[in-house]
This record gives structure tokens, C-alpha cells and sequence, in this order.
């Protein structure tokens, strides 16, 4: 157990003079962890190994790996639950700790595989496999919410503070909260027979108590409860009051309460590495849960309500802030990437946003300590660039990125790849742009109908740059806009996303069937037949605009222009209502990120507003999206003329209202790229005592 010990408090030795951390990705690196951990067969080696393989898994999306992964969490969470299981029975034996419970640490390996294994299930294009996740999901959380328990029992004991524990568990009608709950991992029970922990996704225990029903005892004094209450809001009055809160609402998280939870330092508390590995990877998982609950679109979380569950972002970050803490073992490290990679690549593209929202310096001090501890990581380099481009020097973020040698992986090659595009396209670095996304088609198997669409859209962008000036140039582009854009129905709908057709896959495939049907109708090539650009209405869904400075949105105006200049452009006169609200929905976006709001507001009200949904929706494969997300950009013009949370609180009121139009408006394409814009901006007026009618 020392030499265990020793494994999880610090880099991991394993077995060799070598150190290495989960996050290591020179392949001579990634294969000894690989090999080294294929050797053991504690429940930590095994924990490692999957975690290994879902990094693989999640950062390529390849179909392979994931189904490796998910046999090897499944090795994972059963050999965790034995283990679990023979130190409740003889705790002798076991891990002696005066915080948790015996075998909480092996519960937590069970919850971490858990997770993982919805992650990956969720990814998967089954629909049913997809709700199994779920279901795993809800059991992980019962897990992380009993140590979470442990943990604030024991320093409520010492009086050495508040706790930690971030959930309340309301049974229906008791106004109390359960004194624990299952760890999810199925211990024996009274009568000394040993339950099984089933993978079938009907748990009969949970749904077979009727109300009023006690609910099921383990041995280890945990409660199986009705779930239907359980909430992930944390609950400040609830720890002050020992546990119980008095009513069932939940309770908002008070700022004294969030101080007091930011100056524990676990380390002061305990130093057994096994300790110290449960606590950071509980504060780890929770906080992930939370955050991942609190950012979901509101027709997702219409599925996971179903599952009960609630997220709570501010609850969930302060949990990761501290398990980042603990670098040098794999739940910190994870931790760390975890908060960069929400602030860089969700929190920093939202707009509707209040002061101190992104906590600029502690994620720059963050970064720089894990790059002086993990120097041969590109995930850093990847989260420094996007940092960059949160700045608007997206010049500078392709410069990080190529910076060094290529990874050991090839799914990290093909992040930075996809990112290097990207921010190629915001720069207008449109050859370059076109090819990194044929590039990326050799490097990753998820979606290469979006890859040839996105290349295919830089190419007739550099059609009509070189149109009027160099036609043999111009007719090079022309051919490969078109032979990359008629490939892309080869490769839509071969992926899936819980039984459905990828959105970006639904949304191209429509276009291309768009541009054809144009072609044909008006007796022209098809990449004379493409509308107003497509790179740009690209860049709006990636949050481009946000990236750029003003030099370069000043180019995407010109780009826009293009369309409505009839020399080069002989189709205007012909477009439909659709391509021209989009075009006034982008060219408003470029006016209000270059500060001239009352530019942006009348554009968006004479040029997407004067055409209404029927009109749109009476177009050839139209454009649906440009309505509703026009409303969300005229919410955001309103919360910048009021000047943010302080100012004019009628013009913050006309905030929410744009924001509850399209919070209320039917689904369209690719909703989720803006679904979390918009999440965040109400729950930021929420806290500026702002709400929806």
C-alpha cells in the first residue's frame, strides 16, 4: 500500500527510474504507460490504463478506440467494485483512514471508470447505449456524493471547516436531506449475502420503492434513496446547518460560503497520498459534473431531467480550481486542463458576460505552472493558442501551435491541426485553412464531410478573390471548390451522436443538396451557385468573430460585400430571403464586435427582421438559423449599450426579452453552437437581478 501510495501522490512510478504523468504524450512516453500499466492488475493500474485509452478515445472520436476503451473501463469499474467490496468485508485489511471509508478508494476508482465509460457510451451511435451512459452516469454520482459526505463529516468532527461536500440530497416530501448515499458500487448487504453491481439499465431497487418505502441500507451505512429530488446545486445554509436544509428548494450558494471552500487546503488536512488522491479526484469528477450539467442545451437537459439532474457551474469550477491543486498527480493534471480548456474554448466565446467572469490572471499562473511541469505537453501549447485567440491575436496562436515537434499522438496532432485551421480561417489564411482540413481528413475518422465542406468553403472564397484579376488562377480554385464540396455527401451521416446524424453533418449535406438545386435552377456552375459566404457563416458557429481584431473584421465586411457587388456577383438580383437575412445577421456581428451597436441593431431589424420565419422557410433548402440567432445578437447589443451589469437596467431588461426569443424559438440547425452563449448569458442576468417574464 506504501508503494501504492507513492504511485498516486506524485508522478507515477511505475516500475522503471522513469516518471511519467497521464498527460505525457511522446509516444515512447504513451506506449511504456501503456505497457507498464498492462502489467498490474490493481484497480489503479487499470484506471490508468482506461484512462489512457479514453483520452485516446475522446480526443479522436475514433470508433476503434473507443470500443477499446470502453472493454477496458469495463475491467476497470469490475475489478474496482471487487476490491470496493473485499475491504467493506474486512476493513482490517484495508486502507486504515480517518477520513473515508474503507474501500473509498477503490469507490472512487468505480466512479472515475464510470464516468468515463458514459463519456465514451454517450459518444457512441446508439441511442440506447447512449441512455446506459446516463444511467452510469447516476451512479457515479451517488458514489462521489457518499466520499463527498465522508469528507465533511470528518472535518465538521475536527472543526477544521465547513466541508466540502457540493450536493443536496432531498427525499420527496421529508425536507431532509438522506444521511447518505449509495456509492454505486453495490456492497454486501446485512444478511451477509453479497449483491451483485448490475450494468443493466433498469435499477430495480430505485424504482421500485414506492413513496414512504424505506429506502435500501448497504452495510456500509449508505442510503439508496429516491433520486427524483437529487440536485447538484451546492447549498451554503445546508452545511452551516449540518447537513439538513429546511425546506426542499434549493438554496443559492452564498459568496462567504464560496471563500471559505477556496482557503481549505486539503493538503493541510491530511498528507496519505491515498487520501489526498481520493479527495482531488472526487473534487475532480464533481466538478466536472457540474460544469458539464450546468452548460447543456435546454433541449438536452429536457433528456438528462429525466436522469435528475441539475448542474451548478460556480459550485463545479471552485471544485476544479481545487483539484488542480494537486498537479503532479493525474486528477490535477486532468483538473487543470479541464478549467483552461472551459474558460479557453467556452466561457471566453460567450458574450453576455458579468466582471470577473474569466479569471484572466489565475488561468494564466495556472498555465504557466503546467507547462514548467509538464514541458513536453502540446495540450498546453493547444490551451495557450486558444487563450491567444480569446485575446484576438489568433496570428500569434498559429505561431504556438506550430511551435516544436509533432506529438507522440496523433489524436493531439490532429486538435492542433484542427485548431491551426481554424484560426487560419479567422485570419482569412484561406489556403492554408483549406489545407489543414484535408490534413485533418488523414489524421481523424469523426467527420470528414465537415472537413471537405469547410476546405471546399475556402476555396470558392479564393474564387472570388481571384476572379476579376487572374481567371486561370481563379479557375484552379473553382475546380477544387468544387471537387472537395461534392465529395461531402460521400462522408455525412456515417457518424452519429446518441442515434442521430451528427448537426454539422445535417447542416453541410443540406447545403451541398442547396448549391446543386441553385446550379441547375439557374443554369450555372455550382460554385457560381454557393450564396453569401460560407467561410464566414462558418466562423460565426466556431465563434470566429470574437477572435478577430479589427483589421481582420473589417476583411470578413469586405467578404460579406461581395455578394450584393452585382459585377462580380450577377446572381444578387435573384438570392433568396434566406441568404439575405443570413448576410445582414454576419455583417451586424462584424459591426457590433467593431463597437458600432447602433449600426448593428438597425442592420439586424431592416435586414434579417423584414423577412419573417414563413418567408425563410419558403425558400429552396433554406437557412432557418439566421432568425432566431439574430435575436440573440440584438440581446447582445442591448447588453453592451447598457454597458453590462451596472448599467441601464431597461436596456438590460430588453437584453432578456431578445435573449427569451430565441430561448422560446423552435429548433433549427446547429442550435448547440449557440446554446451555450445563450445559457450563459441568462444565468448572467439571473445574477444581475434580471429575469424572463
Amino acid at each position: 500500500m506504501r508503494r501504492l501510495g507513492g504511485l498516486l501522490g506524485s508522478r507515477a512510478n511505475i516500475s522503471t527510474s522513469k516518471s511519467l504523468t497521464a498527460l505525457d504524450e511522446p509516444a515512447a512516453y504513451v506506449e511504456l504507460a501503456e505497457a507498464e500499466l498492462s502489467k498490474g492488475s490493481s484497480p489503479f493500474h487499470k484506471l490508468g490504463l482506461s484512462t489512457a485509452l479514453f483520452l485516446r478515445a475522446v480526443l479522436g472520436f475514433e470508433k476503434e478506440v473507443m470500443e477499446k476503451a470502453h472493454a477496458c473501463l469495463t475491467d476497470a469499474e469490475e475489478t474496482a467494485s471487487e476490491h470496493q467490496r473485499r475491504a467493506v468485508r474486512d476493513p482490517s485489511k484495508a486502507h486504515q483512514s480517518k477520513i473515508y471509508n474503507a474501500g473509498a478508494e477503490y469507490a472512487l476508482c468505480h466512479a472515475e471508470s464510470q464516468l468515463m465509460s458514459a463519456v465514451v457510451a454517450v459518444l457512441n451511435e446508439s441511442l440506447t447505449e447512449s441512455l446506459k451512459g446516463f444511467y452510469k452516469l447516476r451512479k457515479a454520482f451517488a458514489t462521489l456524493h457518499d466520499i463527498s459526505e465522508q469528507e465533511k463529516r470528518y472535518l465538521g468532527r475536527t472543526g477544521r471547516g465547513p466541508g466540502s461536500s457540493q450536493v443536496s440530497v432531498v427525499t420527496p416530501g421529508s425536507g431532509r436531506e438522506t444521511p447518505g448515499m449509495s456509492s454505486g458500487v453495490l456492497t454486501p448487504a446485512d444478511s451477509g449475502e453479497e449483491e451483485e453491481d448490475e450494468d443493466d439499465f433498469v435499477d430495480a431497487k430505485e424504482s421500485g420503492s414506492a413513496p414512504g418505502t424505506p429506502p435500501f441500507t448497504h452495510q456500509s451505512g449508505a442510503v439508496e434513496g429516491d433520486f427524483e429530488n437529487l440536485s447538484l446545486r451546492d447549498t451554503a445554509t445546508n452545511r452551516r446547518n449540518g447537513g439538513t436544509p429546511p425546506t426542499n428548494t434549493p438554496i443559492e450558494l452564498d459568496s462567504a460560503a464560496a471563500e471559505a471552500d477556496q482557503e481549505i487546503d486539503f493538503r493541510t488536512i491530511t498528507s496519505d497520498p491515498i487520501d489526498l488522491f481520493i479527495h482531488s479526484g472526487t473534487a475532480l469528477c464533481f466538478g466536472l459534473l457540474q460544469v458539464i450539467l450546468s452548460m447543456i442545451p435546454p433541449a438536452f437537459a429536457r433528456l438528462l431531467s429525466l436522469f435528475s439532474f441539475r448542474g451548478d457551474r460556480e459550485a463545479g469550477l471552485r471544485m476544479l480550481w481545487s483539484a488542480s491543486k494537486f498537479k503532479h498527480n493525474i486528477n490535477g493534471a486532468m483538473a487543470g486542463l479541464i478549467t483552461l480548456g472551459f474558460y479557453n474554448g467556452a466561457v471566453a466565446f460567450c458574450d453576455i458576460l458579468g466582471r470577473g467572469a474569466v479569471p484572466h490572471t489565475r488561468l494564466r499562473n495556472l498555465l504557466r505552472e503546467m507547462r514548467e511541469l509538464y514541458p513536453g505537453s502540446k495540450l498546453w501549447l493547444l490551451e495557450e493558442a486558444r487563450m491567444l485567440g480569446a485575446d484576438r491575436q489568433v496570428e500569434k496562436a498559429i505561431a504556438i501551435v506550430d511551435q516544436g515537434q509533432s506529438s507522440g499522438l496523433k489524436q493531439v496532432n490532429a486538435l492542433r491541426m484542427f485548431e491551426r485551421s481554424l484560426n487560419c480561417m479567422y485570419a482569412h489564411r484561406y489556403e492554408e485553412c483549406a489545407q489543414g482540413f484535408i490534413e485533418c481528413v488523414g489524421m481523424n475518422s469523426w467527420s470528414h464531410g465537415m472537413y471537405y465542406y469547410l476546405a471546399g468553403s475556402c476555396y470558392v472564397e479564393l474564387y472570388r478573390l481571384h476572379k476579376g484579376s487572374d481567371a486561370k488562377l481563379a479557375e484552379g480554385y473553382a475546380a477544387k471548390a468544387e471537387e472537395y464540396l461534392h465529395v461531402v455527401p460521400q462522408h455525412v451521416g456515417k457518424k452519429g451522436f446518441m442515434g442521430k446524424q451528427l448537426p454539422f453533418d445535417t447542416f453541410v449535406g443540406r447545403k451541398i443538396k442547396k448549391w446543386d438545386f441553385r446550379a441547375e435552377k439557374w443554369g450555372c456552375r455550382m460554385v457560381d451557385a454557393v450564396g453569401m459566404s460560407p467561410v464566414e457563416e462558418m466562423a460565426y458557429f466556431w465563434s470566429g468573430f470574437r477572435r478577430r481584431n479589427v483589421e481582420q473584421l473589417r476583411t470578413s465586411l469586405e467578404r460579406l460585400a461581395w455578394s450584393e457587388d452585382v459585377k462580380a456577383n450577377p446572381h444578387w438580383e435573384r438570392e433568396s430571403a434566406d441568404e439575405k437575412a443570413t448576410l445582414a445577421m454576419l455583417r451586424a456581428t462584424c459591426y457590433r464586435f467593431l463597437g458600432e451597436i447602433p449600426k448593428a441593431k438597425a442592420t439586424i431589424t431592416e435586414g434579417v427582421f423584414s423577412h419573417d420565419l414563413a418567408e425563410v422557410k419558403a425558400c429552396d433548402f433554406p437557412d432557418t438559423w439566421s432568425l432566431p440567432v439574430a435575436h440573440y445578437e440584438l440581446a447582445v447589443c442591448y447588453w453592451d449599450e447598457a454597458g453590462g451589469q451596472d448599467g441601464d437596467r431597461a436596456t438590460l431588461q430588453k437584453c432578456s426579452d431578445s435573449l427569451l426569443k430565441v430561448e422560446r424559438w423552435e429548433s433549427y440547425e446547429l442550435e448547440a453552437r449557440v446554446g451555450l452563449k445563450i445559457t450563459t448569458g441568462r444565468e448572467t442576468l439571473r445574477k444581475c437581478g434580471i429575469s424572463s417574464p
